[in-house]
Formats: structure tokens, sequence, C-alpha cells
């Protein structure tokens, strides 16, 4: 690890005016994903400001019956909250198939939507890498490619987004609030993280020097349930092949059918660079009936301008019945 100066903020202000000036700087909160790319090699900062202290860990239910999540907040923290657990399920039950107990315990809200890709090459700094070293090249493509992007990808990177937790954010409409030189401002989470395009060394919008202080999510739907489920090759500690978060609001039969869905919220994880708000799935579930059929359809129109590489052809068809199952346990009220 190379030396850097290091800096504890003592407020926000602080933070944002320490890193002024200093491309070369970095936040440090847990730490989870941060310190082991600096062992790695992968960043080097010259300044490491430490916001970990700051009071940014508190949970608050909004007037509006949201709820605003301090940066700081550890993940194991958010997944116990009694609120998040009773009307945000979605979002404990990303937060807790992510990682270990030990590193949910350390990981903060605001680290885990910044995660940077686990791409093997990207983390392997002996390999080109465009998300690395812009104009380098991306190893991945003709390379090992299990777990990389089957939509939104580009020629320059076909890297995927590792959070569990952005997924669920991303479809519950939740809005990310950060402080730069120029005040507060607020961007939504399906907005926040890009596409790789021609520049995949960024992976949000989030202006130099800006500090993430909280998220918000608004209020769910009146009879809204959600869920979580996700598909790895082992059981746990491990990033998603895919994941679905899904909410669905039903409108229960009483013509001898199923019912209808009335809100669909649905977003995708390990299938693109950033979280992937699935608004075709929820414009064909919106006044479709509740059915396999329906569901299915829906599927199918998400996922029909997958581009799979030679290698990872299996998770189109694994997203699609994973999306299918989901929706399946929400309609029948069973949680996965």
């Amino acid at each position: 690890m190379r030396p850097f100066d290091y800096h504890r903020a003592t407020s926000v202000a602080d933070a944002v005016t320490a890193v002024a000036d200093r491309p070369d700087a970095v936040f440090l909160a847990g730490g989870t994903n941060l310190v082991d790319h600096m062992k790695l090699g992968v960043v080097a900062p010259g300044l490491v400001v430490d916001v970990g202290h700051l009071p940014l860990t508190d949970i608050e239910q909004l007037p509006d019956g949201g709820l605003r999540i301090g940066a700081d907040v550890r993940n194991s923290d958010l997944a116990a909250h009694p609120v998040v657990r009773s009307r945000y399920p979605v979002l404990a039950r990303a937060l807790l198939s992510a990682a270990s107990g030990q590193l949910r315990n350390l990981a903060t809200t605001a680290g885990n939507l910044l995660q940077r890709t686990r791409c093997v090459y990207f983390q392997d700094i002996t390999t080109p890498c465009n998300k690395r070293t812009p104009g380098e090249g991306c190893s991945a493509i003709g390379g090992y490619v299990r777990y990389h992007a089957i939509l939104g990808a580009s020629e320059h990177c076909v890297a995927v987004h590792p959070s569990d937790m952005a997924v669920a954010m991303a479809a519950l409409d939740a809005v990310v609030v950060f402080v730069d030189g120029d005040g507060e401002h607020r961007v939504p989470v399906t907005e926040f993280h890009r596409l790789p395009d021609d520049r995949p060394e960024q992976d949000t919008v989030l202006p130099p020097g800006a500090l993430i202080t909280a998220v918000e999510i608004p209020a769910p739907p009146a009879g809204a349930r959600s869920t979580y489920r996700k598909v790895r090759d082992r059981a746990s500690f491990a990033f998603a092949l895919t994941s679905v978060a899904a909410e669905l609001v039903v409108d229960d039969g009483t013509d001898g059918t199923d019912g209808t869905v009335t809100s669909a919220r649905v977003a995708l994880g390990g299938v693109a660079h950033k979280p992937w708000r699935a608004r075709r799935v929820e414009k064909r579930l919106v006044g479709s009936p509740v059915s396999s059929d329906s569901f299915r359809a829906a599927a199918e129109a998400e996922l029909v301008e997958a581009k799979p590489l030679a290698g990872n052809e299996f998770k189109v068809e694994l997203t699609r019945r994973t999306i299918v199952a989901t929706l399946t346990a929400l309609a029948e009220g069973r949680q996965l």
C-alpha cells in the first residue's frame, strides 16, 4: 500500500472542504471496498478523508411516511430496523443477502451505493481494464464472463455493479442526497449509477468532491408486497449471477380470477453496469392479470434486448425464471 495523507473530518462541511482541489482524495467510512482496492493497487489516493465518525447514522421517518437513512448507517443496523423490516422487506432481504455478518457490521449505506465492480480483471492490475485505466481495453471481452453483463454493456466495459442494496433502492424509487461546494442536491438512485458507454471509469453521476449524506425512500403504496431474490453460485458471501427486487400491489379478484396487478416496481441486479430498473416488466404488469403467463411475458419483454457474451448466455434464461419466480411468490403472498 502506498503512503497517503489522512484527515479525520469533523463535519460534512469540513469533509467537503478537505477534498476541494484534491482530485487524488477519497472518502473513507466503513472501508470494506476501498481498503481492499488500496491493498490491491487498484486505487492509490493521496488523501483519505475519514467520514465514518460524522453524525450521519440516524434512520428517521419523514412526514410524508417515507424514510431518511443516514449515509453512515451500517448495513446490519439498516436491515434490522423495525420500519425497514415491516414496510420495506425488499431492502432488508437485499441487505441480509450481501457479504457476511462481519462486513455488514462495517459497511455503510453510502459506501454500498458506491461499491466498485468485482470484475476479476478490474481487480487484477496486471490486466488491461478501461474502468481502471481508460483506453487500455477490456480484458473481460473474450475472457471469463460468467458474472458479467447481459444488459446495457458497451464495447468498452461489460462489468456489473455488485451491490444488492442498490438494487432494492432502485426498485423503491430511493433518492440519494449529497453535498458539494454548491450546497445540497438530490438525484434518484435510478439515475445515480451510469451505464458504461465510452466512459466506464465513471460509475456514478456524483460530482468530484461530493459527499453522500443520506438516502430517502418514499412511503410504499398501500397494500404493497415486496421481496428480494438473489441467485448465486453458493449460499452465502457470493455476488449475484442475477437478482430481482420487486414490489407489487395486487387487486384481489372478485370474479373468480387471481386478481390484477395495479402497481409494480422491479429492478434487476447482476446483469448490468448499474442496478437495472425493469421498466418494461413494470409496464407489462400493470393492468395485467396475476398469472404465470403474464409474468413470463413481462420478463421476456425486458430481456428482448439482452446481449449475452460467449460464456454467460445462461444468464438470460436464469434471469427470466428468477423474475417469474419472484413475482409469483409476491402474488401468492409468499416470501422467498
